[in-house]
């Protein structure tokens, strides 16, 4: 029998060990922490009975993936919950706009700029299935639906900057920087719209849900699934290189490329390792978790109904904050993206107070304590958000690549958002996943399609391993 060892155990490790497994291979999984899931744990992070999610929080490219559809997630407990909005970006002086579901009712709220909202975002609402099946695989294929992959690619192509020219409201351009800032990426790159694009149109397709019982809820459906495969798992133990594994037949790492150097670099070809060692990573993210009574007393009325607030003035001041971040400045008001997961998975309180989770875009490795910052900026759209606060809990940029050593000082989305890292990520190459080392593979989010909670960056490399055996 074939065999195959997981290094890492995030949700593209698993997804690679469950596809892998699903053929008839023999799996084992290898976790360098005690809990397995990555960025998709769940914990009470602060006080008892509020569940908070430790990475990512919004899933509007799980649903619908060819890996979720393929395995059943849903089959194996998954159920996921909506907010009534999707996500909100409140301005000074109680304005703001919010992104329902509906393009028609988004468009509405928008006023004189709801005709342009409805003509960039309508159609690729409409094709979104199709539009989704192909970014979520590596940029070098053979299309199956090139029309609407071009009519995606003409919008994603575009400066932030320039995209969105096509809105005149404050209202409108705020909007849909906020989903743009998810780059963390300065708004005057080529392509630094492709993920604002790619996203505000899955929130109209998908809407951006939010796991019952937590992200961890994904880890535990994919786990379901891979037992009934007879996948093994070993926490509690880092691998420093590929001899410590034993003969066996693929290697699936589920880690940045750095570390693949370090586990299997000698075992690559010179322009691959020269590649890897190329590899860059963006800015960082500092995460504080807010125990807060009553919820979050927002000016804008519809942000208390929205799952995600995007907090960063204008479209002005998100340009210039994210200019300065990846500068290696930090601003003195970050952009900060709130997740009110409980307004759709109420299990997640307790007691009248409500777990918040914030993060603010800070520069790469920033060793400050930015949760003053965070704090503020809350304050300043919600006034008296301050006093509700009954706990809190901080993790910094370098406490997130403790956390999570993928997470290259603080990068939670493992890699720049560059236009070369976007095409070709983690490297220039047919096979993206392909170390070059024989049976040896990346699988984590520095591969295609990138960060998220999809598992189709495991997928796409454990059908690629498979691909090559045969």
């Amino acid at each position: 029998m074939t065999s195959a060892v997981v290094v890492g155990s995030g949700p593209n490790g698993l997804a690679a060990a469950l596809t892998l497994a699903a053929e008839g291979v023999s799996v084992r999984v290898v976790e360098a922490a005690d809990t397995l899931g990555g960025g998709t744990r769940s914990s009470e992070l602060t006080l008892p009975g509020l569940l908070h999610d430790e990475c990512s929080g919004f899933h509007p490219l799980l649903l619908g993936s060819a890996f979720a559809e393929r395995f059943d997630l849903t089959g194996a407990g998954l159920t996921y919950r909506w907010a009534d909005a999707e996500f909100a970006h409140p301005l000074d002086g109680g304005r703001g706009a919010t992104l329902w579901r509906s393009v028609e009712e988004t468009a509405a709220a928008l006023g004189r700029d709801g005709t342009a909202w409805r003509r960039v975002f309508g159609p690729l609402t409409e094709r979104f299935d199709a539009i989704g099946e192909e970014f979520l695989q590596p940029m070098l294929h053979v299309p199956r639906h090139p029309v609407s992959l071009a009519r995606f690619g003409a919008r994603a192509a575009m400066p932030v900057s320039a995209l969105g020219r096509a809105w005149r409201t404050p209202q409108a351009r705020a909007l849909f920087g906020g989903a743009a800032a998810h780059a963390l990426r300065p708004f005057g790159g080529v392509l630094s719209s492709a993920i604002g694009v790619a996203l505000t149109t899955a929130a109209h397709a998908y809407g951006w849900p939010v796991a019952e019982g937590g992200s961890a809820a994904i880890r535990d459906a994919v786990l379901a699934r891979a037992a009934e495969h007879g996948v093994t798992f070993e926490t509690g133990r880092e691998v420093t290189t590929i001899d410590e594994l034993g003969p066996v037949d693929l290697v699936m790492l589920d880690t940045s490329p750095r570390a693949a150097l370090r586990i299997a670099g000698r075992r690559m070809p010179r322009h691959v390792r020269a590649a890897y060692r190329r590899f860059r990573h963006g800015p960082g993210a500092f995460k504080v978790d807010f125990a807060v009574a009553e919820g979050v007393p927002w000016t804008h009325e519809q942000s208390r109904h929205a799952g995600t607030v995007h907090l960063g003035g204008g479209f002005e001041e998100m340009a210039a904050t994210e200019r300065q971040v990846n500068a290696g400045r930090m601003p003195e008001r970050p952009f900060v993206l709130v997740g009110q997961q409980y307004l759709a998975d109420e299990a997640r309180s307790a007691n009248g107070v409500h777990p918040l989770y914030t993060y603010a875009h800070v520069p790469a490795g920033y060793t400050g304590d930015a949760t003053e910052a965070i704090v503020r900026q809350i304050e300043r759209f919600a006034p008296g958000f301050r006093d509700r606060v009954q706990d809190t809990h901080v993790r910094s940029a370098t406490g997130m690549a403790v956390h999570n050593p993928n997470y290259v000082g603080g990068d939670i989305l493992t890699g720049a958002n560059d236009p070369a890292q976007l095409v070709f990520r983690p490297r220039a190459g047919l096979d993206p996943y392909a170390t070059g080392a024989p049976g040896v593979y990346l699988c984590s989010a520095a591969t295609p399609p990138g960060a998220g909670a999809h598992g189709m960056c495991g997928y796409n490399a454990a059908r690629s391993a498979l691909r090559a055996l045969r």
